[in-house]
């Protein structure tokens, strides 16, 4: 019922020398072996990644800040440089889920770019910008609920800002930097932050590197050249620490600082930064339409890449939401949080996470990254009168009407929804204001079936009034809510009506009699319907017949499209903006709800909503134009397509979607298996 709504609101010898060769060799790679521990591998690959953006926000931008894991799963903010230009010396506890951020202390002086590390149980920062360099080592302790005052504890050999730092068994390396002028290729080692060793010289000095330890080595990911005419570069250094030796072990795809590195479950993932490269966007990307760099600033990236220390590659793993670069970002447990950072040289107050997730892809695999990757998603875009397909990496495939499609008898015209059909052969869609269901062979184009007057509304035999959500069931018939007519239709295929559910014209919730208005009939797994009533909000069961099963008034405002996800467990879309989806019972028990009022994962009248493969709920947010996923574990948006509040028919703009379906190898519709 989207569109009267709309109208309402306008990732021998020679063979001996041979074998002594050989076992020599295999000596030296035992040894090798035995410095570096056992890349972990996945039977499928590296996992790609599963990046979101929390719907929690900092109070303001921060950049250039260390960030440290905190107690109980929290974040430990200190210093950093503010929107303003100033460094900060404020100390902040952040849940990065549920959002709430606290005072907790104060640094002896403000600083950013600095490098940090937890020693003894407190947080330590090395160095920095204050606003010019320094080489004070400054120590807090964040535990408590009280305000805490940092000290300086001690001094580095010299002042080092632009640094970081990484910890292996105890003992904290900090890597990179300058002293306000020349570069410092020291790699300095300490345990307990008041004394410090040199155990290496970088190379190439660097100062914004990237750095993240894989077993008892440090990998040092490009950073920007202090030398010459500085700028990002693109060398892969390995320190070991040791052997106190530095080798150049590999290039970056294209040069690039300030980016983060983190090691998730042995793999090291590289993420964000600047380069001086402008890559191409990529269509249906982001949350917001990016604007490329001023002059003179250095293009922001979103690609995360895995690095295999083995094979010593870089494989695109996945993408940020929201490009960043000189962000903080720490691990908990599995998962990497990167706040703040800039955004093509201006700071934003995002909070972003990302974790390995083999549902997503592998790295380094044609869209790395994707929640429905091996597949295929449809999407009845009704604004701009299409049917649109993607690949994983969101490139479209197919399109209707085309140019290469036959003529549409009926005209095609506000697609409401759309569900492949057949095992993947045709597709089934509803164009809900021109009054008809039809089924289209795919990809031909070729119009198979059809139910209905095309542009006129009616309640006799053949009209319809209005259809919503028409599902092919595997017996050939078809169900329909025949919105503005107050009914569930269950229609033959020679076009005459098997049953109906609802008195016609009657449109007040009074089962099994009439239906207040229904704009949902999800076929179950029992074979029975599961129907949504705009009016009083109501959800219920019924079977084929019109016999009522349960029914339940739900505390939302207009639900649309609910969806079975357990025996006793469905999710359904709030119709309204702010939206809201969830996940309930039939005794009523909201199980997760999703309710962002404001930023980017706000949602304006969301219509379907379903939950995929893996994990994550997909949902069009028909009125924000564009399709989202939202992954119910962080509540963080981990996928987008489409530029929020932005209409538009060119690759990677949508214009109102209001329906959508995902095809898996083997003609398989994970999101309605019991369909035909």
């Amino acid at each position: 019922m989207r569109g009267r709504r709309r109208r309402w609101r306008a990732w021998a010898h020679l063979v001996l020398l041979a074998g002594l060769v050989a076992s020599l060799m295999a000596g030296v790679q035992a040894a090798a072996a035995a410095r570096r521990p056992a890349h972990h591998r996945h039977s499928k690959g590296i996992p790609a990644i599963e990046a979101g953006l929390s719907p929690s926000s900092l109070v303001a931008p921060i950049s250039r800040e260390v960030l440290e894991p905190g107690a109980s799963g929290s974040l430990v903010i200190l210093g950093g440089l503010t929107a303003g230009g100033t460094s900060a010396d404020g100390v902040y506890s952040l849940d990065p889920i549920g959002g709430a951020i606290t005072l907790t202390g104060t640094l002896p002086a403000g600083v950013h770019d600095a490098a940090g590390s937890v020693i003894g149980g407190r947080d330590v920062v090395f160095g920095g910008g204050s606003p010019s360099t320094v080489g004070t080592v400054e120590s807090i302790s964040t535990t408590g609920t009280g305000t805490n005052t940092g000290t300086v504890i001690s001094n580095l050999p010299t002042p080092r800002s632009d640094a970081d730092a990484v910890s292996i068994k105890g003992t904290t390396y900090i890597v990179g930097g300058y002293d306000g002028t020349a570069p410092d290729a020291a790699v300095l080692a300490t345990t307990n932050g008041r004394t410090f060793s040199t155990v290496a010289r970088l190379k190439v000095p660097v100062r914004y590197p990237a750095v993240a330890a894989h077993g008892n080595e440090i990998y040092v990911f490009g950073g920007e050249a202090v030398a010459g005419s500085g700028g990002p570069v693109s060398t892969i250094q390995m320190i070991d620490p040791a052997r106190h030796s530095v080798s150049i072990v590999g290039h970056l795809p294209e040069p690039l600082q300030g980016a983060v590195a983190v090691s998730l479950k042995g793999t090291i993932y590289l993420a964000g930064g600047s380069s001086s490269i402008v890559q191409p966007a990529t269509p249906g990307l982001g949350v917001t339409a990016v604007a490329p760099p001023v002059t003179g600033v250095l293009a922001t990236v979103s690609t995360i890449w895995a690095y295999d220390p083995v094979s010593r590659r870089l494989l695109v793993a996945g993408r940020l939401q929201e490009p960043v670069s000189n962000a903080g970002a720490a691990v908990v447990g599995s998962r990497a949080w990167i706040v703040g950072g800039e955004l093509n040289g201006t700071p934003v107050a995002a909070v972003q996470m990302f974790e390995e997730n083999i549902a997503f892809g592998t790295a380094g695999a044609p869209g790395a990254g994707s929640p429905y990757f091996g597949g295929k998603l449809l999407i009845a875009d009704r604004g701009s009168n299409r049917l649109m397909l993607l690949n994983p990496s969101m490139k479209i495939l197919w399109t209707y009407p085309s140019a290469t499609s036959p003529p549409n008898p009926d005209g095609f015209y506000f697609p409401d929804d759309a569900f492949f059909i057949d095992k993947g052969r045709a597709i089934i869609t509803n164009q809900e204001q021109n009054e008809t269901i039809e089924e289209i062979a795919y990809p031909s184009g070729k119009v198979l079936w059809t139910y209905g007057h095309p542009g006129t509304a009616g309640s006799a035999p053949g009209y319809l009034h209005e259809p919503d959500d028409a599902y092919l069931w595997k017996n050939g018939q078809v169900s329909v809510a025949d919105a503005d007519n107050c009914r569930v239709l269950v229609l033959n295929h020679n076009g005459t009506v098997a049953h109906q559910i609802g008195t016609t014209g009657s449109c007040v919730h009074n089962p099994p009699t009439s239906l207040g208005t229904p704009n949902g009939d999800t076929p179950l797994a029992n074979g029975n319907l599961l129907i949504s009533e705009i009016n009083g909000s109501w959800v219920s069961e019924y079977t084929m017949t019109g016999q009522l099963v349960w029914t339940l008034q739900l505390p939302i405002s207009y639900p649309s499209d609910p969806q079975q996800l357990g025996p006793d467990l469905y999710l359904i879309s709030d119709y309204s903006n702010p939206g809201q989806i969830l996940e309930f019972t039939r005794q009523g028990t909201i199980t997760w709800r999703y309710d962002v009022t404001s930023g980017p994962g706000a949602l304006d009248q969301p219509s379907l909503a379903e939950r995929l493969p893996s994990g994550v709920i997909l949902l069009n947010d028909d009125y924000n134009d564009r399709l989202v996923a939202i992954d119910p574990a962080t509540d963080a948006l981990v996928w987008q397509y489409g530029v929020t509040g932005q209409s538009g028919t060119v690759p990677g703009m949508l214009n109102t979607p209001d329906g959508f379906d995902v095809l898996m190898p083997g003609g398989l519709t994970p999101t309605h298996p019991t369909t035909g």
